[in-house]
């Protein structure tokens, strides 16, 4: 999920600071979870989706198309 959640983020306009107030959660382990440094639980996930308008299969759609992406290229 790196990097998927923070593109979405500023596609809609939002900040860090306003998702985590929307979300509930702290805008520094948002940031980790950005990064790539945490995993998320389900629960976080949904509540992420849904501030950011969205579904959660997008988010990890977009993943799988990155990964397939990168291991066609190599």
């Amino acid at each position: 999920m790196k990097n998927i959640i923070k593109n979405i983020r500023k596609e809609k306009g939002i900040s860090q600071t306003q998702l985590a107030k929307l979300t509930g959660i702290s805008r520094p382990y948002l940031s980790e979870i950005e990064n790539g440094k945490v995993n998320p639980s389900a629960k976080v996930i949904l509540k992420i989706a849904k501030a950011l308008g969205t579904e959660v299969e997008k988010m990890f759609n977009t993943y799988n198309q990155d990964v397939n992406h990168n291991v066609q290229k190599s």
